[in-house]
């Protein structure tokens, strides 16, 4: 994992997490780095120093919890949950500019792609859990999104 301090075009600071550089690259060429203050897609690398820990000080970090998971619910500008937030929002938009909503037919469709009765698209759409469980054990691999705080709305 790398972390990179990052600006967006209204002057905006914030750190975000990448898997890799090149992930980052990827991510920024599709568009799907958003700004967590403003949603702005016009983000790039800031200037930045590299970040030295200490044991003692890493330990201590660790049994605060910093480490552990975070939570979509965090609106201070900035934090991980955020800028995870920010970035499942700009995945999700993405998604519905670029892949076709199949709805409820979900689980049918990619299973049809599967066996080559369709031809294979971009998809999204709802499957319930079972649905969900038998795609997985067919060998037919689905991404799913987490609900967002406007979904329950």
């Amino acid at each position: 994992m790398i972390r990179y301090a990052l600006k967006c075009s209204a002057g905006h600071a914030f750190d975000a997490w990448f898997a890799s550089s090149a992930s980052y690259e990827e991510q920024q060429e599709a568009g799907a780095i958003r700004c967590p203050n403003c949603g702005s897609a016009g983000v790039c690398k800031a200037p930045m120093a590299p970040a030295v820990l200490r044991g003692r000080r890493q330990g201590a970090k660790r049994e605060r919890g910093t480490d552990a998971a975070t939570t979509l619910n965090s609106e201070e500008p900035g934090t991980a949950g955020s800028q995870t937030y920010a970035f499942l929002k700009g995945l999700r938009e993405h998604l519905k500019a670029n892949a076709d909503d199949v709805g409820d037919r979900f689980a049918e469709e990619a299973r049809k792609m599967h066996e080559g009765d369709a031809d294979e698209r971009i998809i999204y759409g709802e499957a319930t859990a079972d649905e969900a469980k038998s795609l997985y054990e067919d060998g037919i691999l689905v991404l799913p999104l987490p609900k967002l705080p406007e979904d329950h709305n």
